[in-house]
């Protein structure tokens, strides 16, 4: 479990690394092995990692959101092992249906084990649907993007997605951020760096286009890759406003150094929803 920190610091990076050279070496270490998992190795090498990241997630939301109740951290880690197999295995309109109702009914009469403290009782009630379907239901779409045509360039997609808007967005911020974008969840986030984030995915979903995925056409790589800018910074803002109202100050502490998984997959969750989204739906017919 993260350290608990009182609300009030829980914006405040642990360690002495800086927040960029934490990321850069995250990124040289995890890249090469996706790239392998994605390109090269059989089907079940990125399938095993995106599940791990499935179970990893889990065990951060709930190690936050029901401190205290190793029984039910413990379920709502194996529900979103179940709800990642189901939507990967069998995407079914009956079976997700199924796995859904499955989950907030359980979900449901699980809290009633742990009805203390009574005042939060509902809180956890919450969180024992919500992060199964989240950490379960989100990362399985990024895993079902790597079953598309050229799964492994759109699974690169959804990364640069997010990952160039944070870079973007942490230097256009440090450089030109005056006026704050959400000061009471993320203080140090200003409008300028939120332009420059998306102004970034934009960017990685042109390269994309011009590079290693012609099937995304260029009108469309613009309106995704502003779309995914969006959604992947409010997935940042999402899990600082969870660590701030639960009182850490890191999701976690998989990667060394710099806080949990969670921390560093904040945007992707919500890039990797949008970019498998588009592709289903959206994606013209080649």
């Amino acid at each position: 479990m993260a350290e608990s920190v009182p609300p009030a610091e829980a914006v405040k990076k642990s360690g002495g690394m800086s927040n960029l050279v934490a990321r850069l070496l995250t990124a040289v270490v995890v890249v090469p092995v996706l790239l392998y998992s994605l390109f090269w190795a059989p089907w079940w090498a990125f399938f095993s990692i995106a599940m791990a990241a499935s179970a990893a997630s889990a065990m951060e939301l709930s190690g936050m959101t029901l401190a205290g109740h190793r029984g039910l951290q413990v379920w709502s880690i194996i529900a979103a092992l179940g709800v990642f197999a189901v939507f990967y295995f069998a995407p079914s309109s009956l079976a997700v249906t199924s796995t859904v109702l499955a989950v907030v009914a359980l979900g449901f009469l699980l809290a009633l084990f742990a009805p203390d403290p009574i005042e939060s009782a509902g809180n956890r009630m919450g969180w024992l649907v919500v992060t199964p379907l989240f950490a379960g239901g989100m990362l399985s779409a990024i895993a079902q993007l790597h079953r598309l045509d050229h799964g492994g360039a759109w699974v690169v997609l959804s990364m640069m997605l997010a990952w160039f808007g944070d870079t973007g967005g942490y230097f256009a911020g440090r450089a030109f951020g005056k006026h704050k974008l959400y000061p009471k969840v993320s203080p140090k986030k200003t409008i300028e760096g939120a332009v420059g984030g998306a102004a970034a995915s934009i960017g990685g979903a042109l390269l994309a286009h011009f590079w290693y995925l012609p099937d995304l056409p260029l009108l469309h790589a613009i309106a995704l890759g502003l779309v995914a800018s969006i959604v992947g910074q409010a997935g940042d803002l999402t899990i600082s406003l969870i660590k701030r109202s639960t009182g850490f100050k890191d999701s976690g502490f998989i990667v060394p150094g710099h806080g949990g998984l969670l921390d560093r997959i904040d945007a992707l969750v919500m890039t990797g929803f949008a970019t498998w989204l588009y592709a289903v739906w959206f994606l013209p017919p080649s």
